[in-house]
């Protein structure tokens, strides 16, 4: 059975696969980017959570991150399209159906990246926090 940190980032994962572009959980940039472009979850850093005692409960600003790469002619535009309908998806349910009190997703970090012999890649990490509490910090 998986941990409540899995579980959400499952979910997280789900809702980004409903998109277009295709998704993967921590993997390794593939050498063929999909036309629609493509998706990958990065687990991240729950951090250190606050803590409160009465009952007891670690309450997380977990940071993951997804990565957005794009390529083709319309770099931009794509990346943009693609990063818009990221905050779409979350902004659907910022609570992941009950699992998180709330997601929210940073602005976008983009870097254009050299292909050798190809079109170039446009991609984005875009930091994505999500706010949750459990009764144990290994659950």
């Amino acid at each position: 059975m998986p941990t409540f940190r899995e579980t959400i980032l499952i979910a997280l994962h789900a809702r980004l696969s409903a998109l277009p572009a295709t998704s993967l959980r921590g993997e390794v940039l593939p050498e063929r980017i999909p036309v629609a472009g493509l998706l990958i979850l990065r687990d991240g850093d729950p951090g250190e959570p606050e803590v409160t005692l009465s009952p007891l409960a670690y309450h997380y600003q977990h940071r993951a991150e997804i990565e957005a790469v794009v390529q083709g002619t319309d770099r931009d535009a794509a990346l943009d399209r693609l990063s818009a309908g990221i905050g779409t998806a979350l902004a659907d349910d910022r609570t992941l159906g009950g699992l998180c009190d709330w997601i929210e997703a940073e602005a976008p970090q983009p870097v254009d990246l050299p292909v050798e012999g190809a079109t170039s890649l446009k991609a984005a990490v875009i930091p994505v926090v999500l706010h949750y509490s459990t009764a144990d910090p290994l659950s």
